[in-house]
């Protein structure tokens, strides 16, 4: 098989396995090693390019959320359900 025939196919085939993420979690641990090997390649701009998209995949809580009001100290209320 030419060289431009199986180049095209294995981009087809990959693109056809694509990673969906199925909650944001995972969005986030995909991020966090993304970063990690740009800062270990010295990829500055790429770095905080993801830097950026971190911030908008953790989860944010409101200060009106009973799962976050104070309790004993132990652990947020919602560990505790």
């Amino acid at each position: 098989m030419r060289l431009a025939a199986r180049l095209a196919k294995a981009l087809t085939d990959s693109r056809s396995i694509r990673w969906r993420p199925e909650n944001r979690e995972q969005v986030l641990a995909r991020l966090l090693v993304k970063r990690a090997e740009a800062k270990a390649a010295g990829l500055d701009k790429l770095e905080a390019d993801l830097r950026q998209q971190i911030r908008w995949a953790l989860p944010m809580h409101r200060l009106s959320d009973p799962a976050m009001e104070p309790g004993d100290g132990s652990a947020p209320v919602h560990d505790r359900l």
